[in-house]
């Protein structure tokens, strides 16, 4: 058996992680394995390993990445990062010239509906 450890892996992408590989982590780790957790924190909080919805597997999720199908499908945070790695909330800083529009000739400084072309013969 190959001496692997699953924080080497994080370096490349996470993998996915089978239930006999969690449950012998568990039983190293000293966390009971019967029922199967639906989440298990390991390294400080810096990887979860969360139970699928088929129950067959475990993804591993860290901040920047997760194993399950969707964040590489969508090539951003999944809803295991979002849940687990909460990002803090970017809002749109509110500037003073907001209220101050550029001049138009109709009101609220639009420019109105477009004129149609003259054709001059």
């Amino acid at each position: 058996m190959s001496e692997k450890n699953l924080l080497d892996k994080v370096r490349s992408g996470p993998v996915t992680q089978s239930l006999d590989a969690v449950k012998i982590l568990l039983s190293f780790v000293g966390i009971a394995s019967d029922p199967m957790p639906s989440d298990v924190t390991l390294d400080n909080g810096r990887m979860v390993l969360v139970l699928s919805n088929k129950k067959d597997c475990y993804y591993v999720v860290t901040q920047k990445a997760c194993s399950c199908p969707a964040a590489s499908y969508h090539h951003g945070p999944c809803k295991h990062q979002r849940k687990y790695f909460p990002q803090a909330e970017t809002t749109k800083p509110v500037s003073t010239n907001d209220s101050i529009r550029p001049e138009g000739k109709w009101a609220g400084g639009h420019n109105g509906p477009v004129d149609e072309l003259k054709v001059v013969a």
